[in-house]
């Protein structure tokens, strides 16, 4: 994670950084007035942004991502449930350059059946994790069901990054990379680290991914309960839902630190 980092004394990192978090805040205000969940979330075209720049300008695109979406929460709302909407978009276009260089080393680009396959892997890895993150947080903090607003964030995430990512990146890709203006290009590459650690980091961050939405749907429709918790009447069940996923969000934490 050095690089997270780093990219802060490089003028041109950091506005790239800008241009990422502006872009995002740009696409996302105009579709506040199509609210699924009003003053929460809504309709996100938007979401295939941080997916796009994460391949263009890496870690740039991780803080991004994160500010943009402050910023776009800023037009409707802020509160206490967006700091954990800061952390789930920071892993939202921090994972998806990360993954990509473990699992292909072609460009991000995705023309034949294999990689397809990668990328609907990178994407759903990091949406589970942005999903996890967010449900989470606001189920902790009483606001919405995790059952509710981490199928939505999942859902929103996938299906905007799975239509228009791979076009996008079909027509800006080749042209940033003959600018030499990707991250690679940009910045100089961090000291190596062991191939296999970021790759069990990845299998972590997998895991949690797609087990955190599954537990937490499990435990915020009362189909599973932590034992040690009396049963809720009611709610939104937010202590058996924290307390829950708590080892989901230790592990993902630890897997994105590997990688």
């Amino acid at each position: 994670m050095r690089d997270l980092i780093d990219m802060w004394g490089n003028t041109r990192m950091v506005v790239l950084t800008a241009m990422s978090a502006s872009l995002y805040a740009a696409i996302l205000i105009p579709f506040k007035v199509l609210p699924i969940i009003p003053g929460v979330t809504e309709l996100r075209p938007a979401n295939a942004v941080p997916v796009v720049c994460s391949f263009l300008f890496g870690p740039a695109a991780a803080w991004g991502a994160a500010i943009g979406n402050v910023i776009g929460d800023f037009f409707g709302g802020l509160g206490p449930g967006d700091m954990f909407g800061f952390v789930g978009n920071f892993l939202y276009g921090f994972i998806p350059y990360r993954a990509w260089e473990l699992l292909s080393g072609d460009d991000p680009v995705p023309r034949s059946v294999g990689a397809w396959i990668k990328f609907v892997v990178v994407v759903a890895i990091a949406s589970g994790a942005c999903a996890t993150t967010v449900g989470w947080g606001l189920n902790l903090l009483g606001f919405i069901p995790f059952r509710v607003l981490g199928n939505i964030v999942m859902f929103n995430n996938m299906a905007a990054s799975l239509l228009l990512a791979p076009f996008l990146l079909s027509v800006i890709y080749p042209r940033a990379k003959r600018g030499r203006l990707l991250y690679r290009d940009v910045m100089a590459q961090p000291r190596a680290v062991s191939t296999a650690r970021r790759r069990v980091g990845l299998l972590i961050v997998a895991t949690a991914a797609f087990g955190g939405v599954v537990v937490g749907n499990l435990l915020s429709s009362g189909t599973l309960h932590p034992a040690f918790l009396p049963h809720s009447t009611g709610g939104t069940d937010a202590a058996a839902v924290g307390f829950g996923l708590l080892p989901v969000m230790a592990l993902m934490a630890l897997g994105v630190l590997l990688i």
